[in-house]
């Protein structure tokens, strides 16, 4: 579904005929894929683990779609995450019929970023579509997202207003999104939906590893592109299992702090490490000033408040320390200043 919904007025004719790219959908229209061709050539990018039986359909609703928007300018390229059920003979049989569809077999399970990784070198498209091969997004939101793309953005992140999930995975879904918006400064609504159109030089210069799939917003966004969302429909699982338990929160929070120091911090360590350290040492200090000026006045001997005397004190040296830590840091950022990247988007010469 589009995110630029148009209402009827109220003095229209109701049996009025509908452009061909609107349907109704009970009582709201809801926009369908266009059918004009888009603007380049679309490679689509399916990470897989153990997804035998929605195979054949999704390969079907994609050759449906591409066919009519990129009429031949396409591909759609698996990577089989080691999956141990028949997913790679099924992909073998769709290859037989079309040989736009690829596919890449690890050897064992590698997890959905390094899948990503290796998808985004292969893809050769002007445009890059990543979704999950579950069924749950629907390939009919492809048109609309490139549409967004062509309006000028370089990163559309779907964004599944309306779920089709338990209540354990949707609560703690939009706990982890609020904190990532507030810490990475990109206000979205869901960073880790599947579902996302690119344009290829951003596959090109994201870097995706460990578990840094739920981060590609906000990388993208820290290299300067352009990162907007449009809402997308949110299908009900028909096959299978979900491959991904409650650990993936624990395994969110730690990289998103590994995103913020890679990213953020990276070329300015004494911004985060001196910040922290002063607010240590400060506290540290405040309080044993405290303490001698409460034995100054009351004549109250150090030893009746040990403990936070002792608190003081570690707090002054670990601040002392964290602040030698970004020092050092700054050191090895000057060190290196030859070998440092800039994400350049445009040149004459």
């Amino acid at each position: 579904m589009s995110e630029e919904r148009e209402q009827r007025p109220r003095s229209q004719n109701p049996h009025r005929r509908r452009p061909p790219h609107w349907r109704p959908s009970g009582n709201r229209q809801e926009r369908t894929e266009s059918s004009r061709n888009v603007s380049g050539s679309v490679s689509v990018v399916i990470p897989l683990l153990n997804e035998e039986e929605s195979l054949p359909e999704l390969s079907r609703q994609l050759e449906t779609v591409l066919e009519r928007i990129a009429r031949g300018r396409y591909e759609v390229i698996f990577i089989d995450d080691g999956s141990t059920d028949g997913s790679y003979n099924v992909i073998k049989d769709i290859h037989a019929r079309n040989k736009r569809f690829k596919a890449v077999r690890f050897r064992t399970n590698h997890g959905k970023s390094a899948a990503l990784a290796v998808a985004f070198e292969e893809a050769s498209g002007d445009f890059v579509i990543t979704m999950d091969a579950d069924l749950q997004d629907d390939p009919h939101e492809i048109p609309a997202l490139i549409a967004k793309l062509e309006e000028g953005y370089d990163l559309v992140s779907g964004w599944k207003r309306k779920r089709y999930d338990p209540w354990h995975k949707t609560m703690p879904s939009k706990l982890f999104n609020a904190v990532t918006s507030k810490m990475s400064g990109l206000k979205l609504h869901d960073f880790n939906c599947g579902l996302k159109a690119y344009r290829g030089e951003v596959t090109k210069t994201v870097q995706v590893y460990g578990e840094m799939h739920r981060y590609i917003p906000a990388l993208a966004h820290w290299e300067g592109f352009r990162v907007t969302e449009l809402p997308v429909q949110h299908k009900a699982r028909q096959f299978g299992v979900s491959k991904f338990g409650m650990s993936r929160f624990l395994k969110g929070y730690l990289d998103l702090l590994t995103v913020m120091f890679t990213t953020r911090y990276i070329k300015r360590p004494l911004h985060f490490f001196g910040a922290v350290g002063s607010l240590f040492a400060v506290l540290g200090f405040a309080t044993d000033l405290y303490l001698v000026i409460e034995k100054w006045l009351f004549q109250t001997p150090f030893s009746q408040r040990p403990f936070l005397l002792l608190f003081g004190i570690a707090m002054i040296i670990v601040g002392v320390q964290l602040i030698s830590i970004g020092l050092v840091g700054e050191l090895i950022v000057k060190n290196n200043l030859s070998q440092q990247r800039f994400s350049i988007r445009e040149r004459l010469t």
